[in-house]
């Protein structure tokens, strides 16, 4: 019962979790500011008297869907860091948000 068989030691080798290189994070974090910087972008261009068109919502309504699942994205991969950095649970999510809502209001600051 002690020795593992042939497959479950395979099976746990398979199966060990592999850290992600440094550069892939930098790189999804990079990609993920971009996307939700852009989103943010194009909501600040539209113009209210544009609303009144349902024919118009589609761009503004995929900037917010599109801009929300990336800034959500990268809340938690900043959050991800905080806690490798610094443990601490929730914590490391508050920081990795307020990093990001600070980031976004540098684009609409412009």
């Amino acid at each position: 019962m002690g020795e593992l068989s042939d497959t479950e030691r395979l099976l746990r080798f398979a199966l060990a979790p592999v850290e992600p290189p440094r550069a892939l994070g930098e790189r999804v974090e990079r990609g993920l500011t971009l996307v939700a910087g852009a989103a943010a972008e194009e909501l600040a261009d539209w113009e209210l008297k544009a609303m009144r068109d349902p024919r118009n919502w589609m761009r503004p309504v995929a900037a917010v869907a599109v801009g929300g699942a990336a800034a959500g994205a990268l809340v938690l991969v900043r959050a991800r860091a905080h806690h490798r950095a610094r443990p601490g649970g929730l914590k490391a999510l508050d920081r990795g948000a307020r990093d990001v809502a600070r980031g976004l209001r540098r684009r609409f600051e412009r």
